[in-house]
């Protein structure tokens, strides 16, 4: 079976910033046969997210994030509907979802890295599990639960500094005591400075005059809260209290300029591009 791919071309460099051409999209041949404990699964959507500029470069810079390889398919968040499986708890037609999606039209995939999701905690909106109800969703609800300090009846008043995307389209503040919740600095990615950006000795005198505080925030140090933080925002969604925006771009030839319309704000809410949305087998 042939099917396309995208990989990396090219590295924008540390201190460029990325475009189009970084991405390159080829066929490969796909095996018929899958192996115990695996899955053949059709792509339905897949995700770009600021965190992947870091993914472009030789070096990330951290250690819970490994970069991309040139000329190797690329990964990230991804849902698909398996269309063949030999694992004992996934069957045809089941929805799943990973973080380590390759961005390919079909994938043969291990089925112990993929998490089954169901439709009805979404309406049937596949790509929320990308988004809002997915880990952005996540980032920003557990970020403003376990460092917001939040408490009940004290009237506080949330600020979200970049609330276009993903994450800051759900949350969210910056007062006298406050807290200051660093999860992610988009205008940063493109430059080869140290994460947090270090602040300028006012900015540092102004935080330390007002008592506020400054913690970074990392989501998957908090896994054992994402399956209640799901069913959270779910609920909150089908009752209306969570709007979710999204941008979709079609088809996979359009993945690199999805990641570059993202990284230079041309989406409103989580950027997805949809693969396949025929989901009949």
């Amino acid at each position: 079976m042939i099917v396309q791919r995208v990989v990396l071309n090219s590295r924008p460099g540390k201190n460029g910033n990325p475009v189009a051409e970084n991405f390159r999209m080829e066929e490969v041949y796909l095996t018929d046969n899958i192996n115990e404990g695996q899955v053949q699964v059709r792509t339905l959507y897949l995700s770009v997210d600021p965190y992947m500029r870091c993914r472009m470069n030789e070096d990330t810079g951290t250690d819970y994030i490994t970069p991309w390889q040139l000329s190797q398919v690329v990964d990230g968040g991804g849902i698909g509907i398996i269309e063949e499986s030999k694992h004992t708890n996934l069957t045809k037609g089941d929805f799943v979802t990973s973080f380590y999606w390759p961005w390919q039209t079909k994938v043969i995939l291990d089925g112990n890295n993929l998490e089954k999701v169901d439709p009805q905690l979404v309406n049937g909106h596949l790509s929320y599990f990308l988004g809002a109800i997915g880990m952005p969703g996540l980032t920003s609800l557990i970020g403003i639960q376990e460092k917001g300090h939040i408490t009940a009846g004290s009237n506080k008043t949330m600020v979200v500094s970049g609330a276009a995307g993903a994450c800051g389209s759900v949350a969210g503040q910056m007062n006298e005591n406050s807290h200051i919740i660093l999860c992610g600095q988009i205008s940063q990615y493109n430059k080869d400075v140290p994460y947090p950006p270090p602040l300028s000795p006012a900015i540092e005198a102004i935080q330390k005059e007002r008592n506020i505080t400054r913690e970074r925030f990392l989501v998957l140090n908090y896994k054992d809260k994402f399956e209640p933080g799901i069913l959270q925002l779910s609920q909150w969604f089908k009752e209306g209290k969570l709007k979710i925006k999204e941008t979709v771009i079609n088809g996979l030839e359009n993945m690199g300029a999805a990641f570059q319309s993202m990284m230079t704000g041309g989406n409103i809410g989580k950027q997805i591009v949809c693969i396949s949305e025929e989901i009949s087998l």
